[in-house]
């Protein structure tokens, strides 16, 4: 059964009394632990982002969802264009297709690859080489590819090139992530005229990812730093128009670019308000991972989550999960951890968290589950979840409509 996501007016989800009782009904026939994607809320979600590009077209980050059948349903909607892939060999397998699904035709490699053996092939065969965009930011990355294969015996290799999008903010430093060396509009314009004046390769885009914007929750808990964050996105967002701008038009003036790719599921507003902008790519948003609670302009419904058992009582008002340490990646700290979603009113116990092999939970709701009872849980990152998931049980209206398997499920792990 294919998926598909159909506009949505209802909200399930803020009621979470009846929301996660009737994903627990629905999938009672299944063992813990498993992952579920509400059909009804992946389709809110995805809607919910088209209407904040305002007519900007989504690129689809992969990364964040890792499952194809998610996947090849968000594609079929009306501005949703492309994927934005996170490494070279999993550009290839998306872009290749199988029986099942159809070869993706466009596809951007979000960041440089130094996979030799990926880059032979891609560089071998017209197809992948017609349908593949890298990324590049510097000189090296050219010539790690000519190394593989010479321009004389290979296919021309797109090229997307990626703009710093990091806002260097005085007292504060460096703000956002630490990725392409290329800040400057010079600087830009001087890479770029270097890859024009290279055989064998072809400027086909421009990328610049604001995390500090798109990534960076606004609406912490914390008035004093809420306060603090937003005004840094709302000056770094007015630097980077300008900056981008005119690095988009000094790159324009030497290659004639198919696409101009920005921002991320937190800047939707403000990225497609750019006129440089073509295109934004986003992915999170779509299995509104609990990170995502905290934004202040926009609240994704939790499309995603992860249940599993209680297998122990240690004492009356405690409950044992099996497994939990489902940790996600970035800074340690707490907002790292999976996230109780229900039943509400439990807390993870100081000393041990969310455990490799077993999670205590205290509270009152603790008191009351009894062993054999599920536990629902969100991952903090929303395409990490599948690392941990063969499959997901498709939940539409009360009951399971589909399994689809993850990227791990197909037996695919790029990283």
């Amino acid at each position: 059964m294919t998926l598909r996501l159909t506009s949505q007016t209802a909200t399930p989800w803020t009621t979470p009394a009846s929301y996660w009782p009737v994903l627990t009904a629905a999938t009672a026939e299944l063992d813990p632990p498993y992952g579920v994607i509400s059909a009804q809320a992946l389709a809110h979600n995805a809607f919910e982002m088209l209407r904040r590009a305002n007519g900007t077209t989504i690129r689809v980050a992969s990364k964040s969802v890792r499952v194809r059948g998610v996947i090849d349903a968000v594609l079929a909607l009306p501005g949703y264009a492309g994927v934005l892939a996170y490494t070279l060999p999993e550009a290839i397998w998306l872009a290749t297709g199988d029986g099942e699904h159809a070869g993706i035709p466009d596809v951007v490699v979000g960041y440089p690859s130094v996979d030799s053996a990926a880059i032979r092939r891609l560089a071998s065969e017209p197809q992948l080489a017609a349908r593949i965009t890298l990324m590049v930011d510097s000189l090296e990355q050219l010539d790690l590819i000519d190394a593989v294969l010479p321009p004389s015996g290979r296919e021309t290799i797109r090229l997307c090139l990626e703009l710093d999008a990091s806002w260097n903010a005085g007292v504060l430093g460096h703000l956002g992530t630490w990725r392409s060396p290329v800040f400057t509009v010079d600087q830009a314009r001087s890479l770029a005229e270097k890859i024009v004046a290279r055989p064998g390769f072809s400027l086909v885009g421009m990328m610049a990812y604001e995390g500090q914007i798109a990534g960076l929750v606004n609406d912490p808990g914390n008035r004093a730093r809420g306060t603090l964050v937003r005004w840094i996105q709302k000056r770094s967002a007015g630097e980077l128009a300008d900056r981008r701008a005119e690095a988009v038009a000094a790159v324009r003036r030497l290659a004639e670019l198919e696409f101009v790719n920005g921002g991320g599921t937190g800047s939707l507003e403000s990225t497609s308000a750019e006129d440089a902008v073509t295109e934004i790519a986003a992915g999170s948003g779509l299995f509104g991972p609990h990170l995502f609670d905290h934004y202040r302009h926009f609240s994704p419904a939790p499309a995603a989550a992860f249940a599993l058992s209680v297998v122990r009582k240690p004492k009356p008002d405690m409950a044992t999960l099996l497994g939990g340490g489902w940790v996600a990646s970035g800074p340690p700290a707490a907002d790292r951890l999976p996230l109780v979603a229900w039943p509400e009113g439990t807390a993870m116990v100081a000393r041990e968290m969310a455990g490799e092999v077993q999670t205590p939970l205290t509270g009152a709701a603790a008191a009351r589950l009894l062993v054999g009872d599920r536990v629902w849980l969100r991952h903090t990152k929303a395409g990490e979840l599948s690392e941990h998931l063969n499959e997901f049980a498709i939940v539409d209206g009360d009951q399971v409509t589909d399994m689809l398997p993850t990227y791990r499920g197909e037996g695919r792990v790029f990283l």
